[in-house]
């Protein structure tokens, strides 16, 4: 709730500095009036990066001026992070954030920068959903039969994360938690060694994407038991979500959104949200992005809000509930 009151009482001071609806307009047809710098908090090169270039190239033949990618990568995307909750917030400066931006606050708590408070939601862009997926060498063919195997043999599964605090840690302790099983975590510090182990077997169970996963689902090396998210994939159309087996409410995608410094001015606001929300509605980067189960959302800067807090609060919870430290 504090996060709510905090961003209210900044939209409304915003509105009462902007006395004349001609002033507002205006700022919002003149915008942007030179490039806009877009920050990315972490290296060039990924699906994430390929979503950002794929939005902000989009952005700048729409509106005739560039949307430039600006990489400063480093301390948990905390470096990008900060310098943009002090750049001015006039619209030329923004951050591209993902579900990293939400698991911070559970973890830190000196961060260089409030979520809330310096930070405008401008919209949600993509949405990337995950499969639960294990080896073939563990006897289990649904979610049911993976805990019931669980609780069987508590501990004995290794389970593949990309780093402790990590979204493939946090689902994985989400899972867990939930249906009171235990397995042990393996931390990787890249993605390589990570598919290495669990291709080997020597790892049996993570969450992953459908364009890493894909390929070695049809080539036997893994296999799929279900879907992350709440709604099921054109891509695995048969194949149920964990929800619907197993932990009803379980609901998580990799995700790709802009925001920019709290205080930007509302009609700049509401038009880059607008502009945005046009991309994610572009034939064309949907179908580039469709094969990799990427879903084009496009949101308003209030959907988008709710969003973030409610993940914010959730990963606060489970960390809270089961003691998970970045020190693991």
């Amino acid at each position: 709730m504090l996060y709510f009151s905090v961003l209210t009482r900044t939209v409304l001071s915003l509105f009462a500095m902007i006395p004349d609806a001609s002033i507002a307009q205006g700022l919002a047809e003149n915008y942007p009036a030179r490039p806009v710098q877009v920050v990315v908090p972490f290296p060039p090169g990924g699906v994430t990066d390929v979503e950002a270039r794929l939005y902000t190239q989009k952005l700048t033949e729409n509106l005739g001026r560039a949307f430039v990618l600006d990489y400063k990568a480093g301390a948990g995307q905390t470096i990008g992070t900060g310098f943009v909750a002090k750049a001015a917030p006039d619209g030329y400066t923004l951050l591209v954030i993902t579900s990293g931006f939400t698991v911070n606050p559970a973890f830190y708590k000196s961060l260089p920068y409030d979520p809330a408070r310096d930070f405008a939601p401008v919209s949600l862009m993509t949405k990337r959903p995950t499969l639960l997926v294990v080896h073939p060498s563990l006897p289990a063919k649904s979610v049911n039969e993976y805990l019931v195997y669980a609780k069987a043999n508590p501990g004995k599964i290794n389970w593949a994360t990309n780093g402790a605090g990590g979204v493939t840690h946090l689902t994985g302790a989400w899972l867990h938690n939930a249906t009171h099983t235990q397995v042990t975590f393996v931390h990787y510090k890249g993605s390589a060694s990570l598919q290495l182990d669990l291709n080997a077997g020597r790892t049996q169970v993570t969450t992953t994407t459908f364009l890493t996963a894909l390929p070695l689902i049809k080539s036997g090396k893994l296999r799929a038991l279900a879907i992350a998210s709440m709604d099921r994939s054109a891509l695995l159309p048969d194949l149920q979500t964990i929800a619907e087996q197993a932990v009803p409410g379980y609901d998580y995608s990799s995700w790709l959104g802009i925001i920019a410094p709290a205080g930007i001015p509302p009609a700049i606001l509401a038009k880059l949200s607008s502009e945005l929300s046009k991309v994610a509605k572009t034939a064309e980067i949907a179908q580039k992005l469709a094969d990799e189960g990427t879903v084009m959302v496009g949101s308003t800067p209030e959907q988008f809000r709710r969003h973030i807090i409610n993940e914010i609060n959730r990963w606060q919870k489970l960390v809270e509930e089961t003691g998970i430290k970045l020190e693991e």
